[in-house]
């Protein structure tokens, strides 16, 4: 393709150079430069991509994008593209769609964001999509899965340059759906930048990810973005949580709104609401009918993200028994309230749950479902995050639960200790019985080994993550898998289900 033919919509300042050159790839990483490639050399929170301007051109890049004026050392042989301030992530969106044929053009794309539940909503939503006989695309916290195979998330949503890549996989194998998670990270960093929505869903506003937004209304900001429409013009449907009170700011952005919740009055409400261990059941009445709802999800907050779901069904219009059957197809969503049976006569528990907000609907959701035993939650908060949470989750945690174990999550390069200190703070607010251990496998062995018949062990914050990050490097972690062998050591062997 014609380096010109990349360019339409893109804003530019001066092209100098050879500027119709055949470009052979597009890639923001000098480490993946080609011969005949364009190579955009963005600036990141911690690099600059300037730096590798010249490693990219020593593997075969013919062309560069950046921010920045043409280096006066630069070969004359090398286009130069140069993008008008701040628009780099925007035009390595438009040069992406470019480059792979406008794939999101040819799908139906529902775009989900919110603090809590923006994975379970997803995984529902693609199984009622696929219920229904569509062949769809995943992309979220878990992985992303294309006709073309599956393969762990570097991030929530990728790059827009791998984003567009996997509307092509899907497109080109004739899909029609994909259902992705939109973090407020990825709308801010304009990586969903020119893509329309047929639906997007407001979950819920906690706080989170405040180490990267810095106030509480730029977070909000990011999420509103996605009903602004990307670029793309707005979503033909919002779904919004109406029990949220961030939902009135988003209500009539698209040209159809259907709102859900639990207290307050809105489109999609459940009635008959049964709750426990074995899952769900309740109908939602919805302005296309009644749904019957049974689930093998638990608790109440995933009565929030199966009504989201179903706000999704409608708005794509899929018929009610085919969103029934979606939702009832759905067994687990790894990481998030997965249970690890091994036979012991106490409940383990693995989920995400990363703030004060998620731990409280965790602890919540178990003591609801067993309100006569005895909670043991091990959690700790992440390095080099939003410090000032830190002290929430424990008196979320602490105040909820009968005993804590205080441990480390991903510490990163920060101090575990200084980390742990931080969330003492909250946990001593609320005169929690707690019980600090560092190592997070000596953290979740403890809890086991304090567990009696009929408790309920929590193991919180790293759900489906399958490492831990220390300033060391990165290890394998796993939660469930170290909850099973915790399990098995102390003489339990029954095949894990969970």
């Amino acid at each position: 393709m014609k380096l010109g033919q990349l360019l339409p919509s893109v804003e530019t300042g001066p092209v100098s150079g050879p500027a119709d050159v055949e470009i052979q790839s597009v890639t923001y990483d000098s480490r993946k430069a080609t011969s005949g490639g364009l190579f955009f050399a963005l600036h990141g929170e911690k690099l600059d991509g300037g730096k590798f301007v010249d490693d990219a051109i020593g593997r075969g890049a013919i062309a560069v994008a950046s921010a920045a004026a043409r280096p006066e050392r630069l070969p004359k042989s090398v286009a130069w593209i140069e993008l008008l301030p701040g628009s780099e992530r925007r035009s390595l969106a438009q040069v992406a769609a470019n480059w792979y044929g406008h794939p999101a053009g040819a799908l139906k794309l529902v775009g989900v964001t919110g603090t809590n539940g923006k994975t379970t909503t997803t995984f529902l939503v693609d199984s009622i999509v696929r219920s229904a006989g569509h062949e769809a695309g995943l992309i979220g916290t878990t992985g992303y899965r294309t006709p073309k195979g599956s393969k762990p998330a570097g991030n929530t949503t990728p790059e827009s340059l791998d984003l567009q890549e996997m509307f092509a996989e899907v497109r080109d194998a004739g899909g029609t759906h994909v259902v992705l998670e939109a973090s407020s990270h990825a709308l801010a960093m304009e990586r969903l930048w020119g893509c329309h929505f047929a639906v997007a869903i407001f979950t819920n506003l906690t706080r989170d990810h405040l180490d990267y937004h810095k106030t509480f209304e730029d977070y909000f900001a990011a999420k509103r973005l996605l009903f602004d429409g990307t670029g793309a013009g707005a979503p033909d449907v919002a779904v919004i949580n109406a029990d949220d009170t961030y939902s009135a700011q988003l209500s009539g952005l698209a040209r159809r709104t259907l709102t859900y919740g639990l207290h307050t009055a809105a489109d999609l409400t459940p009635k008959s609401l049964k709750l426990s261990f074995q899952g769900l059941r309740f109908t939602a009445d919805t302005p296309a009918g009644s749904v019957n709802v049974q689930s093998p999800l638990v608790g109440r907050i995933n009565v929030y993200n199966i009504l989201a779901a179903i706000g999704a069904g409608i708005g794509l219009g899929i018929s009610s028994s085919k969103i029934a059957e979606g939702i009832a197809n759905l067994d687990l969503v790894p990481g998030r309230f997965q249970t690890i049976d091994e036979g012991q006569p106490f409940l383990v528990v693995v989920d995400y749950a990363h703030t004060d907000d998620a731990l409280r609907n965790l602890i919540a959701t178990a003591r609801e479902l067993g309100p006569e035993s005895r909670i043991i939650t091990v959690f700790g908060a992440g390095g080099e995050r939003d410090r000032m949470k830190r002290p929430l989750m424990g008196e979320a945690a602490g105040s909820l639960s009968d005993f804590v174990l205080l441990t480390s999550d991903n510490p990163r390069g920060e101090d575990p200790l200084r980390i742990i200190n931080d969330v003492v703070v909250g946990l001593q607010r609320v005169n929690a019985k707690y019980r600090i251990e560092p190592e997070r496998e000596q953290a979740l062995a403890a809890a086991i080994e304090e567990a009696r018949p009929g408790d309920i062990v929590l193991l919180a914050g790293k759900g489906h993550e399958t490492y831990q990050v220390l300033a060391s490097g990165t290890i394998e972690f796993d939660d469930r898998e170290k909850a099973r062998e915790i399990l098995r050591r102390k003489g339990y062997s029954k095949v894990a289900t969970g």
